[in-house]
């Protein structure tokens, strides 16, 4: 059912005008418990205390220094546990899986430096805006593919995503993506790309995502989104807005979410200036020299950051996981009939731009 932006703005405003809405209603855990907020205190200390036992733990703490602690703050269980629907157990083994990454592939220790390459025709980058909400808001551009790696482009992304977790103001928790489909083809479809991604993003950095707007996809990717979506979450599918450009209401959309004069142009926007890989370079580099001063601050009063080897002992961990925190087998892919049936779509649509997608 494609997305009807009126009843986005109709939704937001009626909640507007009715505050206690806000209000968090009771919470079904999978066993069938109602949650309410008062019991979210005790639920993340749970969490805690249950993390703390493994035996492993030690040796995660020397390895990730304060890493460790922002792990388990209040607010960092607290998205591990809505991810799992407030399912102790379950957002115990989620958390436990992503110290076990962390320790493993050091993302806070990734430099402009290290993903510099990826960066430059502009496929993805944090944008110099937040949305009304106070959002960090990320760039996407399938059409400015530069690599074949895998492990660069998951490398960058997670980059780009410790980045602007950085850049969120103290009450703010998620982010947006814009992404631009303008240009895009087939050539830029990569069902690996897309299924890592949406590994690291929902297993290592659950909640993190409060909307993602398609803008302007072409009719030929409805095959390739009906491949990406078993991948997903139904928390995360439910967030994915699939808007274009000749819609009468996407006008009034985009400007309930973002400030007009700040958002680019190819999202509807009056900003017109275009990537600038020299000065994207710049602020990107003077983030990591903020990030690793508030690092080695912190580091200074605790445990030093220890490396993991190659083959250290937290590799051995499955994280494949669904919404209810279980082990998924991937759907069986024919990625050459993804490809032949939306070479068809666009044979047929003169481009594949004329008809909509049905998400």
């Amino acid at each position: 059912m494609v997305y009807k932006i009126s009843e986005y703005k109709d939704r937001t405003s009626y909640k507007a005008m009715n505050p206690q809405l806000m209000t968090p209603p009771l919470r079904k855990t999978n066993s069938n418990v109602s949650v309410s907020p008062q019991d979210y205190p005790k639920l993340i200390n749970e969490v805690r205390k249950a993390i703390e036992k493994h035996t492993s733990i030690d040796k995660i703490k020397q390895k990730l220094g304060d890493e460790y602690y922002r792990c388990l703050s209040d607010q960092s269980i607290s998205r591990y546990l809505r991810a799992r629907n407030w399912n102790v157990k379950k957002a115990e083994k989620m958390l436990e899986a992503s110290l076990i990454w962390r320790v493993n592939y050091r993302p806070e220790e990734i430099r402009w430096e290290h993903v510099a390459a990826e960066a430059e025709t502009g496929k993805l980058y944090r944008s110099s805006f937040l949305d009304k909400q106070g959002r960090s808001v990320l760039v996407m551009r399938p059409r400015c593919q530069n690599s074949k790696s895998t492990r660069a482009q998951i490398k960058y992304l997670v980059y780009c995503m410790e980045n602007a977790i950085y850049n969120l103001p103290p009450e703010q928790e998620q982010m947006v993506w814009l992404i631009d489909f303008h240009g895009f083809s087939m050539s830029n479809i990569s069902i690996k790309s897309t299924k890592e991604t949406a590994h690291v993003l929902q297993d290592h950095y659950p909640e993190r995502l409060g909307l993602a707007i398609l803008y302007n996809p072409p009719k030929f990717f409805e095959p390739f989104w009906k491949v990406v979506k078993p991948f997903l979450e139904p928390k995360t599918t439910n967030k994915v807005k699939f808007v274009y450009a000749d819609d009468p209401n996407t006008k009034s959309f985009m400007e309930s979410l973002f400030y007009v004069d700040k958002l680019e142009s190819a999202f509807g926007g009056k900003n017109e200036a275009k990537f600038d890989i020299k000065l994207y370079a710049e602020r990107m580099k003077s983030d990591d020299a903020k990030r690793l001063a508030s690092h080695k601050g912190e580091s200074s009063t605790s445990t030093p950051l220890g490396r993991a080897s190659t083959g250290s002992v937290f590799n051995n961990m499955n994280t494949d996981s669904d919404s209810d925190g279980e082990k998924t087998k991937s759907p069986e892919i024919n990625e050459e009939e993804m490809l032949a049936e939306s070479q068809k779509i666009a044979n047929a649509d003169g481009g594949g731009t004329g008809a909509r997608i049905e998400p």
